[in-house]
């Protein structure tokens, strides 16, 4: 089973970026750990901070990836192209939050891409990540 992780804009940044929001660990650091949790699993990562490379991957794995973990960061609340980039393939979606949206500015508090994902976590940290992989995983 392949199962694809895309981040999105300033995700680059974990580690480094509000540590007291985000965490100490770098994303690099955790993939590995998810990797490790998960052997059976053929786990890929891409991450960008251009709205418009987020698209073309989406589309490139969207037709022949098992599951698709998204946390596309700020693109979540303001990105109508990425929405239909999701809702435009096959792939089911299921989109992450590192931190509870739903307790932070108001802005965040609408997902463009909500209504067109398998489902949502949001305010777990990075386990978020693993939660969504068993989701995939059914």
């Amino acid at each position: 089973m392949a199962l694809h992780i895309v981040n999105g804009p300033n995700l680059n940044l974990l580690g480094q970026r509000e540590p007291e929001k985000y965490g100490h660990a770098s994303f690099e650091s955790y993939i590995e750990t998810l990797r490790t949790t998960f052997p059976e699993l053929e786990l890929h990562h891409f991450q960008s901070n251009v709205e418009g490379e987020l698209i073309n991957h989406l589309h490139d794995i969207g037709f022949a990836s098992d599951g698709i973990v998204l946390n596309a960061g700020g693109y979540t609340h303001t990105s109508v192209a990425l929405r239909d980039a999701v809702a435009a393939i096959t792939a089911p979606v299921m989109e992450v939050h590192i931190t509870n949206v739903h307790a932070r500015e108001e802005f965040r508090h609408t997902s463009l891409l909500s209504p067109v994902c398998k489902g949502v976590i949001c305010g777990l940290g990075l386990e978020g990540y693993a939660a969504a992989i068993r989701a995939l995983k059914g």
